[in-house]
């Protein structure tokens, strides 16, 4: 092998464009907390992960939208958000057969935390752990949601954790990944944060600043067909339109295809992205509404910081993940692993 691992990462560092947030997280945009839940013993290898946006997104709705990459995928919520341009629920990421149960928790919670509340459609975004995870023994309930929302918090960890306890990117250990860029426009900071969840991809594909990683290292890899998932969340400060936001949500595959991404077939790929400003109180009863927004000619850096944002958070998934041993006991090795044993 021409590079070590430790070598690849110096390279990729070189080759970004943006400075990074003080946390290199999607917790860079202010407001936001992330928080994990698992289960990790035996054949339960899955968990919870939950985005608060903000404190009460369903008070203080947040102007958002999203994009489907490949619709092979049980997404809650998201129609909604395309429809009025608009994110009212915490985001919730799990495993495929938990959508049901995780969403019933979220909108519990949310009814116990707004006593006037008579509708509300909670985002619920998943994966299939099922390589790892007994998938038909639905793990994830309104407890283990709860603990997901009572561990939220600015500091969070990545890898396989939470939602991405179980889950298997390009035929190794994969599950969560964050990263934030920060630029000047006008002559002030903004922050672009993105958060990953990241169970796609064939080891055959998977590169590295340039290098064709996967080759070095495919016969420690799991024997997996590329019919994962992706789930990509973004943040930001920039007071972006919603239309605006859709553009930037369809710069995500740019990011992914970095890495060695494709798009499989049977791949359910989602980008859902909000911005903290201009958010709308769901009282305004307002015949119109003022707000600042981007100016179009300034928007190809907030491409770019989607993008890069995006690749670097799917890439940090898989350096952070651990080798984990689940289901009938089957065994993925992260990454680290091996490189150790190529």
């Amino acid at each position: 092998m021409t590079y070590s691992l430790g070598q690849l990462m110096e390279r990729f560092k070189n080759q970004q464009f943006f400075q990074k947030g003080k946390k290199n997280t999607i917790c860079d945009v202010e407001g936001v907390k992330v928080g994990h839940a698992m289960l990790a013993e035996g054949d339960a290898q899955t968990g919870v992960t939950v985005i608060l946006p903000s404190a009460n997104p369903y008070t203080e709705k947040l102007r958002a939208n999203a994009s489907v990459i490949n619709a092979f995928g049980k997404a809650s919520g998201l129609l909604q958000v395309m429809e009025l341009g608009f994110l009212e629920s915490p985001i919730a990421l799990c495993s495929t057969l938990s959508v049901g149960n995780v969403w019933q928790a979220v909108c519990d919670r949310l009814i116990e935390e707004n006593p006037d509340l008579s509708t509300v459609n909670p985002v619920v975004l998943e994966c299939n752990d099922s390589y790892l995870s007994d998938i038909r023994t639905v793990h994830a309930d309104k407890d283990l949601t709860n603990q997901a929302f009572e561990a939220a918090s600015d500091s969070f960890a990545l890898g396989s954790v939470g939602a991405g306890r179980g889950m298997v990117s390009f035929g190794l250990k994969g599950g969560i990944g964050s990263a934030s860029c920060v630029a000047p426009i006008d002559n002030k900071p903004y922050t672009v944060g993105a958060l990953t969840l990241c169970n796609y991809g064939r080891l055959d594909d998977l590169t590295i600043a340039g290098e064709p990683v996967g080759k070095y290292i495919k016969e420690l890899s799991t024997p997996t067909e590329d019919v994962g998932s992706v789930i990509v969340i973004l943040a930001t400060d920039i007071p972006l339109s919603s239309l605006q936001m859709k553009r930037c949500c369809n710069r995500v595959q740019t990011g992914l295809a970095r890495l060695g991404n494709h798009v499989g077939h049977g791949s359910g790929e989602f980008a859902l992205m909000y911005s903290t400003a201009n958010s709308q109180k769901a009282t305004d009863k307002n015949a119109f509404v003022c707000v600042t927004e981007l100016n179009d000619q300034h928007i190809d850096i907030v491409f770019r910081m989607v993008i890069e944002a995006t690749e670097e958070a799917a890439l940090r998934a898989l350096l952070e993940a651990e080798t984990v041993t689940g289901y009938k006991g089957r065994q993925v090795f992260s990454i680290k692993e091996a490189y150790k044993r190529k």
